[in-house]
């Protein structure tokens, strides 16, 4: 590709709202271009990273068995409503009615298409095991996007969907799918780790996530660095210690101007696990069966010294949303905000009590009263509600299976994969026939990576101020032409004999000084750059440089520049499958 034939053009400045390095690169580079907020498109050098990236995906899961296929991006609601989705994902889905009255949605995701094709399909157990994939756009109407292609409402994405007659099966292809994502992100050069996860609106009991570390990321991931344990904070456990001590007697005792724990345990000479807090959500619960909608006020109490991971909280009192209660809210069901506790409470607020509370006793709570708390409460004697972990994981809180401290870290989540059981099967009335001529339903998996936000990620972790050097196996080209000589005859030449001989070249061949033509360079970042000078080519030769390594000057003789390309682009791959991380599932992680 001739750089004065591109159809995009680099910029000297990111535009307003580029709020990553990456996102600015690939504005500046001219791989993507924002239409509106969430939605972007991909120009010519953006797409080839994309494609490349995609390739490597259709290997590994080819190398695993799997079938390529393709579903529409537009799904008639009623396959929604079969699950019940179509009333409980609120406003990310997008739902609309065609000109014939029916009701259809954008897909988010494409579980609901998928089983109601293989119902089709799989009739009996000799049909079994399945595997197919797609690389589909996905619609998500994403309330906060942000950073480019890292979180956007649009988005291209891999999902493979696997069917097996029992869990076994399942595990199996969870297995191949867990080592396989790995050697598709090592082969694209993007270092991840794997934490376990929440299923959220997928349903299902496991679930794991990819994760590339970084500091623009919105998940918190909580590690062991003694004996590896690493989960997102979302579900992440601890250990916890319980204070006990014989029960005490009730006291509500004056406490002017404490509303926050720190205070109330200073005014008290006190220490804040000797305290059980409040935290009031209202949560949203929709009737699958016809999408009416309830709220309720939830109250979490949690021991003064922890903080409510809230995530937790919906899974346990099973709500679709939560939202932070209004103070109305709050005083309507007698309690009082900065002094609340559920002692007294209205009999409808659904109360969810954190084990270091239920295992404790003699806390100090909230008398629902301006000024005044109470002494010595003790869950199931002075109120009751359900016990769940509902507590966030955070640094220096003990690991949950050998004790020691453990770590944060912010993390981009690129991949998940899911075990979903019969979760959609039975909805949707997809079972096979075993040997016996019973029907049973078909045991379902459910795995997807990001690949706009694979590029996005690759453009945060090769990049540096001047610009991305994006590893070979995912930059749009391999190699960048630089002709600084007034022959336009010398570039044209290495040009046809480097494509010719396969290599993927971009030639700047535009009339733009050797500055201009250097910093196009270095803020693309292709992994080689060639320059033919004036003073090279007297000798007979063209100077190299690697985009990692600006430092260092190679020079290359002019006749044999297509035979050293080639070994360079092959050793720059064979660094990258070098280093292919090779990691096996284990049931119990």
């Amino acid at each position: 590709m001739r750089m004065s034939k591109l159809f995009s053009k680099t910029l000297r400045e990111a535009p307003n709202g580029a709020d990553s390095k990456g996102y600015e690169y690939l504005l500046r580079a001219g791989f993507i271009r924002q239409m509106g907020a969430g939605v972007f498109s991909l120009l010519p050098f953006g797409f080839n990273s994309i494609r490349k990236i995609s390739q490597i995906i259709r290997e590994e899961m080819d190398n695993i068995g799997a079938q390529e296929m393709l579903m529409p991006l537009v799904n008639t609601a009623d396959i929604w409503k079969e699950t019940g989705r179509f009333y409980s994902i609120d406003k990310e889905m997008s739902r609309f009615v065609d000109r014939g009255g029916r009701d259809m949605v954008l897909a988010m995701t494409h579980e609901e298409a998928v089983t109601d094709i293989a119902r089709g399909e799989i009739d009996s157990y000799k049909r079994l095991p399945q595997l197919v994939y797609q690389i589909q756009t996905k619609w998500r109407d994403d309330p906060r996007p942000r950073a480019g292609l890292i979180r956007v409402r649009e988005f291209t994405m891999k999902d493979s969907y696997s069917f097996d007659r029992d869990q076994e099966g399942l595990e199996v292809q969870y297995a191949e799918h867990y080592k396989a994502y790995f050697r598709i992100f090592s082969r694209c050069g993007l270092p991840v780790i794997v934490v376990g996860a929440d299923s959220g609106m997928m349903g299902g009991k496991v679930s794991h996530e990819y994760m590339y570390l970084s500091s623009i990321g919105e998940d918190t991931i909580i590690t062991c660095n003694e004996c590896g344990y690493t989960a997102n904070r979302q579900v992440a456990t601890f250990k916890k210690t319980y204070y006990q001590q014989e029960m005490k007697a009730l006291e509500k005792v004056l406490t002017p101007e404490c509303k926050t724990i720190d205070e109330l345990a200073a005014f008290l000479k006190i220490e804040t696990y000797q305290t059980a807090k409040a935290v009031f959500m209202v949560g949203t619960f929709i009737d699958p069966e016809n999408g009416d909608e309830e709220e309720k006020l939830i109250v979490g109490v949690i021991r003064g010294d922890m903080d409510v991971e809230e995530n937790k909280l919906q899974n346990a009192c099973k709500a679709n949303a939560l939202r932070p209660a209004h103070t109305e809210e709050i005083l309507a069901k007698k309690m009082v905000p900065g002094y609340g506790s559920p002692i007294g409470a209205d009999a409808d607020v659904l109360v969810v009590v954190d084990d270091s509370v239920a295992k404790g006793n003699n806390l100090v709570a909230g008398a629902n009263q301006e000024g005044y708390h109470l002494l010595n409460t003790n869950f199931g004697r002075d109120y009751t509600g359900l016990v769940a972990d509902i507590a966030s994981a955070t640094k220096g809180t003990l690991c949950p299976h050998c004790g020691e401290p453990l770590a944060s870290s912010k993390g981009i989540e690129v991949g998940n994969i899911f075990q979903l059981g019969t979760r959609y099967s039975e909805a949707m009335n997809c079972f096979y026939q075993d040997e016996s001529g019973a029907r049973k339903p078909v045991i379902m998996g459910s795995y997807g990576i990001g690949v706009g936000r694979l590029l996005a990620c690759l453009a945060e972790e090769y990049s540096d101020e001047v610009g991305m050097a994006l590893p070979i196996t995912a930059s749009p080209y391999q190699i960048h032409l630089v002709s600084l000589v007034k022959d336009p005859e010398v570039g044209e030449n290495i040009y046809k004999a480097l494509t010719e001989s396969g290599i993927e070249v971009l030639y700047d061949d535009r009339k733009e000084s050797a500055g201009v033509k250097f910093a196009d360079a270095d803020l693309i970042g292709l992994p080689i750059r060639i320059t033919v000078g004036n003073r090279s080519l007297k000798e007979g030769k063209v100077e190299v440089k690697l985009r990692s390594n600006l430092e260092e000057t190679l020079s290359f003789d002019l006749d044999t520049i297509t035979q050293e390309m080639k070994s360079l682009i092959k050793s720059l791959t064979d660094a990258i499958d070098a280093n292919i991380v090779e990691h096996e599932w284990k049931k119990d992680e």
